[in-house]
C-alpha cells in the first residue's frame, strides 16, 4: 500500500509541496519558536524566511546561530521537495553543515537553498541502493539582496528500517 502522500504528488505535486511546507511549518519546534517561516517548497529547492529581530544580537543584527538555522530549515525543506513522492517512506539526516558569514544582517533573512544534484536521481537511489548522500547549498539574503552568508548542508537519506 503507498503512503497517502505518494498518492497525492501523483495526483497534484504542487497541492503535495504546499502540504510538505504546512507540515514542516508546524513540525520543526524550534524553528517555529525563532519565528522561521518556509515561504515555499518545490522539487528540490525551498526558500524560508526569518523575521528581524533587532535585539537578536548584542550588535542589534541577526544573530549568527539564527543566521545557520533559517539556512538549515531551508535546506531540510529542499531536501523534502526532492524526496516527495517517497518523504514518508524516508529517514533524512543532517550529517554535516558549513557556512559562511559573508555581512551582517541588518533586517529579515531570506534563505534560498537548491539540493545539488538531480532529484529523481536521488529518489531512484534510495530506492536501489537504499540510501543517497548529497549536499544542499543555501544563499542567504537581506531584503536588497545583498547575500550575507553562504552554507552547505550534507544530508544523508536512507529508506526507513523496518
Amino acid at each position: 500500500m503507498r503512503p497517502l502522500l505518494s498518492i497525492v504528488f501523483m495526483v497534484a505535486p504542487n497541492m503535495t509541496y504546499d502540504l510538505i511546507r504546512k507540515q514542516l511549518s508546524k513540525t520543526v519546534p524550534f524553528a517555529r519558536h525563532a519565528g522561521v517561516e518556509i515561504e515555499m517548497i518545490d522539487k528540490g529547492c525551498a526558500v524560508t524566511r526569518l523575521p528581524f529581530r533587532p535585539k537578536g544580537s548584542i550588535f542589534g543584527t541577526q544573530h549568527a546561530g539564527a543566521l545557520f538555522m533559517v539556512g538549515e530549515a531551508a535546506s531540510g525543506a529542499a531536501m523534502a521537495g526532492a524526496f516527495a513522492p517517497i518523504l514518508l517512506e524516508i529517514r533524512p539526516v543532517a550529517a554535516e553543515a558549513a557556512i559562511r558569514f559573508l555581512s551582517v544582517a541588518k533586517g529579515p533573512v531570506r534563505a534560498e537553498a537548491q539540493v545539488k544534484g538531480n532529484a529523481d536521481d536521488l529518489v531512484a537511489a534510495v530506492k536501489t541502493d537504499g540510501k543517497s548522500v548529497f549536499q544542499v547549498a543555501v544563499n542567504l539574503t537581506v531584503e536588497d539582496g545583498a547575500k550575507v552568508a553562504e552554507m552547505t548542508v550534507d544530508w544523508h537519506v536512507s529508506m526507513k528500517r523496518s
